[in-house]
């Protein structure tokens, strides 16, 4: 009994230790942003402050300059549009191409998807030059448009890479005995293959959208002053006569709201996805 208590003694001791390091590593990644959610609210001598102050005054100055006064209400704007635009192009474009990559086989297909993958690991800074002279040729330089084709491009490989793994572990007796029913090709991916993909579209659809919402370099160079992005805007805010951390912090909080609405309302998605195909 002595020994069944200390076995008993010594597992609780690990399960509140282990409590505890979870606690500590929560606190630490959540510290960050705590901090830039504090320093949203503080007047501007209070950032500037050489000692960080603990109690202060919170005011909303700082959204106010950034989102009255400043640009960036349309930065925000700018980027709902293009993020959400191409990430609706990339499922769009890349399901049925994903669809096709895991159940045709081809001559020459190994090559293709090869191909499009390369479009996704070549940098992007290889790729905003061309952009550049193409939409600056057809009169689309400065516009959503440009910035929301550039960001479609760059992700559209990875919508197509990611999805052909979730279509690859849904059996293929599925397709089959549709097909065998009288089902088209058609009616087999838009009534089968897309429900049972459901998580992990939902999955893609968030990592899309995020590489979109963050991408700054394409809404920069190709998008100019009528077509900023959030991210693009940012620097902005750092001047010959210093940077203004406390519209850089309001800033930084708003620009991660939509992204932690995205993520609530597709979490019962979010596990099953994460582990779609893990276990067979």
């Amino acid at each position: 009994m002595s020994g069944l208590s200390h076995r008993r003694g010594v597992s609780r001791l690990l399960g509140r230790l282990e409590l505890v390091v979870i606690w500590v590593v929560t606190a630490v990644a959540l510290a960050p942003f705590l901090w830039l959610m504090v320093t949203a609210f503080k007047h501007r001598t209070d950032v500037m402050s050489p000692t960080p102050k603990i109690l202060f005054s919170p005011t909303l100055s700082n959204f106010h300059e950034a989102f009255v006064i400043g640009p960036f209400t349309t930065n925000l704007i700018n980027s709902l549009v293009t993020a959400s635009a191409s990430t609706l192009l990339c499922l769009v474009l890349g399901l049925p191409a994903a669809y096709a990559f895991s159940r045709f086989r081809v001559y020459g297909e190994k090559h293709v998807f090869f191909y499009v993958l390369t479009t996704r690991m070549a940098p992007g800074i290889a790729l905003v030059l061309p952009l550049y002279m193409f939409f600056q040729s057809i009169g689309l330089l400065g516009t959503l448009t440009a910035v929301t084709v550039a960001q479609t491009t760059f992700n559209l490989a990875l919508v197509v890479y990611l999805m052909r793994n979730f279509f690859n572990d849904i059996p293929r007796e599925l397709d089959e005995a549709a097909l065998t029913e009288g089902a088209g090709e058609w009616q087999v991916f838009t009534r089968i293959i897309l429900p049972l993909a459901r998580p992990g579209i939902a999955v893609t659809a968030m990592i899309s959208f995020l590489f979109a919402w963050n991408e700054f370099l394409f809404a920069f160079m190709l998008g100019g002053t009528g077509a900023q992005t959030l991210p693009a805007a940012f620097p902005g805010l750092v001047t010959p006569h210093g940077t203004y951390w406390g519209q850089l912090a309001a800033a930084s909080v708003v620009v991660s709201i939509p992204v932690l609405i995205m993520i609530w309302f597709i979490q019962r998605h979010l596990t099953r996805g994460l582990t779609f195909g893990a276990v067979k």
